[in-house]
């Protein structure tokens, strides 16, 4: 159970941190000091819903087709090695800096609009969590919830440390090295689960 929920925490923490337009908003909302707790709660039920669905929806998909499991363990290691070698890229080429600044959304209700856009019309999300997520939960065969809650932990750890440490992270992330590190870092982790699910 400890393993399933470690690899879990660690995959859903790899893909989360990938610098994308949900990221960018909570960022941003967390350095204008506007509806931060409601936008990382927002973020991080969303995610474990999805996280829910793709591993409980997969397990009993898995059983109506055996073939279904393998052809996703391969489908996911192939996006885990191309997503891990775009990040590489990105660090390669440098030059990325988050603009955080700019007018954060005043009223609640538009703001959670906007963040449920991102999250739920994102193709993105759908694929990280309910696809990825789901099909390598199925590597862990009667531990599949654990794993889930592994991959959701993640959510909420990250979406509320960004939330709330954005301030702190502004001057850091106004450097394009740091991107580069977080980049290369996003890509060690995602070949590395790779290698692990190629090779058992």
């Amino acid at each position: 159970m400890h393993t399933a929920y470690v690899s879990g925490f660690q995959l859903g923490l790899g893909l989360i941190l990938a610098i994308g337009a949900q990221n960018a908003f909570v960022l941003r909302q967390g350095l204008e000091g506007t509806h931060v707790f409601a936008v990382a709660l927002f973020c991080s039920v969303s995610d474990a819903v999805l996280i829910a669905l793709g591993v409980s929806g997969f397990a009993i998909a898995s059983r109506a087709l055996p073939w279904l499991g393998p052809v996703l363990l391969w489908g996911g290691v192939a996006f885990l090695m191309v997503y891990g070698a775009r990040c590489a890229w990105q660090a390669l080429q440098g030059g990325a800096v988050l603009r955080a600044g700019g007018r954060a959304y005043a009223k609640l209700w538009p703001t959670l609009l906007m963040v449920g856009a991102m999250t739920w019309l994102n193709p993105h999300v759908w694929l990280d969590t309910v696809v990825l997520v789901g099909s390598i939960s199925a590597q862990y065969p009667g531990r599949t919830a654990a794993f889930g809650l592994g991959a959701g932990s993640a959510s909420f750890a990250f979406f509320f440390t960004l939330a709330y440490g954005a301030r702190l992270l502004q001057p850091v992330f106004a450097r394009p090295a740091a991107w580069r590190v977080l980049d290369l870092a996003i890509a060690l982790v995602m070949w590395s689960i790779a290698w692990s699910l190629a090779t058992g």
